[in-house]
């Protein structure tokens, strides 16, 4: 059975928590339910775990109603290792994982990973039809010697944080939304691949990033990013769309490294979304769409100056 196998791979040396879940996101919520999981962990001296898979249960359970991703699985897996975690364990959700009872899968992390205890949001379910919501993990609880501590959800804003209302922020461009709600900008990553060159024909040569095709993107428009490659940090301007100007079909990711020159062609690139500049627009001539670049450039740099400004002010 391919979860017991992929369990069977850290075989930890304490007893652990867990909290399990797809994470998408790894949003406010979330990082809430992990601090009340490493806190929880730190008194008992036991080793804190998060457990998520490397699919959305509806790309098995719905595949015509499957979502795109919020955070693909090396940024999920890097963002839930910066909540302080001591391991981040990686199923497969398959077909033969969403057959098992919850008494089933409760029984493999009690035998892998030494669970005894499980920290949970309100709607949690696990199991086959999810049966083991938080009434019947307790009673599986008592029966086998675990916690279950169920943590209420949060809001900001009035709002309840929850991944599908971030998703609905990012269609809209609500870039300032999705940030509030997940307490940490969007990223997105892939790698440099060769384009058009008309960046380069402008006086602005762009990265053309291939992002993983499920990846959940912002509405089309142009935005203030942070660029990070070759563990360096650079401002960036980045366009999502499909190049009106030029008649484009398929929809881009291009990013102007604004302090930077050089090939970039080949590498990985992280981008962090931080505030919308305008939408995508179609313009009459190249020498105007080159004057909104220049304009574009110079108010992104306005705004992330602003925000390692802020980042001094904080910090002092």
């Amino acid at each position: 059975m391919q979860v017991d196998a992929e369990l069977a791979e850290l075989a930890p040396d304490k007893d652990m928590m867990l909290t399990i879940g797809v994470f998408d996101g790894v949003h406010l919520g979330h990082k809430y339910l992990i601090s009340q999981l490493t806190g929880s962990t730190r008194q008992k001296r036991l080793l804190s775990g998060v457990v998520t898979f490397r699919q959305h249960p509806r790309e098995i359970l719905s595949p015509h109603n499957k979502p795109l991703y919020l955070t693909v699985l090396p940024e999920k897996v890097r963002l839930l290792k910066n909540e302080g975690v001591d391991a981040v364990i990686i199923l497969s959700f398959t077909e033969e994982l969403a057959r098992l009872s919850a008494s089933q899968f409760i029984n493999l992390l009690q035998k892998h990973l030494r669970m005894r205890g499980l920290i949970i949001g309100p709607d949690f379910a696990l199991g086959y039809n999810r049966e083991g919501n938080s009434n019947y993990l307790r009673q599986l609880g008592q029966e086998h010697g675990f916690s279950v501590t169920v943590i209420p959800p949060i809001t900001a804003n009035g709002e309840t944080v929850s991944s599908t209302a971030i998703r609905n922020a990012l269609a809209n461009g609500n870039i300032k939304k999705v940030i509030n709600l997940m307490g940490h900008p969007l990223s997105l990553q892939g790698q440099i691949a060769s384009g058009a060159g008309r960046g380069l024909e402008l006086g602005f040569p762009t990265a053309n990033i291939d992002v993983d095709p499920r990846q959940a993107l912002p509405a089309d428009g142009v935005y203030a990013t942070w660029a990070h490659f070759d563990d360096s940090t650079h401002q960036s301007v980045t366009n999502i769309g499909r190049r009106p100007t030029f008649d484009g079909h398929e929809r881009t990711v291009e990013t102007y490294v604004i302090d930077y020159r050089g090939d970039l062609y080949g590498r990985q690139m992280r981008i962090d979304i931080v505030e919308r500049l305008r939408n995508e627009k179609r313009f009459d001539n190249v020498e105007d769409l080159k004057k909104q670049m220049a304009e574009d450039v110079k108010q992104g740099i306005a705004i992330l100056d602003s925000q390692n400004m802020d980042k001094l002010v904080a910090s002092e």
